[in-house]
């Protein structure tokens, strides 16, 4: 969607130009007869999310933005990125084999990197991973190598389980074992105490610890919990985030102890579509430097002191011996990066918590009508912007919510047998409060009631 905005100067300018006095007289041609003196019967302006979601309720069958989000959430992505992304030099498809020649490409990751170092509270920052899933892998085998005598992972079962699936296929064939932590039941973290039995049986073996921040459940975990946990030990803890909003209004992973963050960057300037394409962000303290999989650039000055960008360390099989490579991860989600950094760049760092607090609120807002409606949080832990609730028919409270025209609502069944009442719901800026009404009150109604 362009917009061509001109100024009362420029028109003037304009109207010079073609040796016409003001804009009525463009229309002289028509009849004074035909003419409209009225004003237009037309409907209040409209902002430009507002704008986006009526003409979206015009070409759908749903009156507005899914309540989905299970590692894919509906935020707003203003106009002017895709606009900013149209242009040549940006939508280039791939990353030139002489680098420095390119120095806007080497900007862009370089603006990529350090935005991810604010979001995570960590010394450094890569680019070219393919998402959060992936990004979580290379940050296990990161651990491993690490420390080197040692060959297990702990990962909270309350992790993405798409996430867990990626990180067995890379551990699949002998590169490490991967224990999986379970959930407290009540609170929907981590089980704490399983954590510490596992990392005293493990001991030295364990090389890292994975936790959600938030978790598949939309739950906070407690990572300077988990990460004082990990220090007797000296397990490297790591967090893993699909929602990155959240990283706008939560403590930075890196200011509570974890050593390596990873998560999906999706949500910002990258529209949901149908699950993707999206970008992983991986950061990491800067001892880990040498050991980043992926490529990172850094910025120089030249022989005459002018600001320049370079690739400092790629430490891929493609560019150095592979008996010295870290990984062969290396994907030119740069237009996808490029769109996270343009969005992160419009919003500033008191937009991004902004942003962050309206998606709390409304969230908030939304469980507080569901549990005066009977329909209770599943668990107690606190949430940002995704939480569960118990109902008894998940999937009849689904095919409701669709024959009222909304859509949302993910039965945790799917991959939890040990919740068959779990209903994962997400609210952010895109839902207005007529919306989270209607989601609240058609739930109250759907076949089951609560749990």
């Amino acid at each position: 969607m362009r917009y061509l905005p001109h100024t009362d100067a420029e028109v003037e300018a304009m109207l010079a130009a073609i040796g016409v006095e003001n804009l009525d007289a463009l229309f002289e041609s028509i009849p004074e007869a035909l003419r409209l003196r009225a004003e237009l019967d037309l409907p209040p302006p409209l902002d430009e999310q507002g704008l986006v979601d009526e003409l979206t309720s015009l070409q759908a069958c749903t009156s507005g933005r899914p309540f989905l989000g299970a590692g894919s959430y509906p935020h707003h992505v203003p106009a002017v990125v895709s606009d900013l992304l149209l242009r040549g030099e940006i939508l280039t498809a791939y990353t030139p084999y002489q680098p420095e020649v390119s120095q806007g490409t080497l900007q862009t990751i370089f603006e990529y990197q350090t935005m991810v170092c604010a979001l995570t509270g960590l010394e450094v920052s890569n680019a070219s991973m393919y998402d959060g899933a992936h990004a979580m892998a290379e940050a296990a085998l990161l651990a491993l190598r690490s420390r080197r005598k040692s060959t297990k992972v702990l990962v909270s079962r309350a992790i993405h389980p798409l996430y867990r699936r990626v990180l067995d296929t890379y551990l699949h064939h002998g590169e490490g074992e991967v224990v999986t932590i379970p959930v407290d039941d009540a609170t929907g973290q981590m089980d704490l105490p399983a954590l510490e039995a596992a990392l005293a049986a493990g001991g030295q073996e364990v090389a890292c610890v994975i936790a959600g921040y938030p978790n598949f459940f939309g739950v906070i975990e407690p990572l300077d919990e988990i990460a004082r946990r990990c220090e007797p030990t000296g397990a490297i803890p790591i967090s893993i985030t699909t929602e990155a909003v959240a990283l706008g209004l939560l403590a930075a992973p890196g200011r509570l102890g974890v050593q390596i963050a990873v998560g999906e960057l999706g949500s910002f300037g990258n529209g949901m579509s149908f699950g993707g394409p999206s970008v992983g962000f991986f950061a990491a303290t800067e001892k880990f430097l040498r050991q980043m999989p992926g490529r990172l650039c850094g910025a120089t000055v030249d022989r005459k002191g002018r600001r320049g960008f370079v690739l400092t360390l790629s430490a891929r099989e493609q560019h150095i011996r592979r008996a010295k490579a870290t990984s062969n991860i290396c994907t030119n989600q740069g237009l996808c990066a490029t769109a996270a950094t343009i969005h992160l760049a419009l919003l500033g760092r008191h937009g991004l918590r902004d942003l962050a607090r309206i998606n709390w609120q409304r969230a908030h807002h939304a469980r507080k009508l569901l549990s005066a409606a009977g329909l209770e949080p599943r668990f107690s832990g606190p949430v940002f912007n995704e939480f569960t609730v118990k109902i008894a028919d998940p999937a009849g409270a689904r095919r409701r919510l669709r024959e009222v025209g909304l859509e949302g609502g993910f039965a945790l069944s799917r991959y939890y047998d040990e919740y068959p009442e779990g209903l994962l719901l997400a609210v952010t800026e895109v839902h207005a409060p007529a919306a989270i009404q209607a989601l609240a009150d058609t739930l109250a109604a759907a076949p089951g009631g609560a749990a």
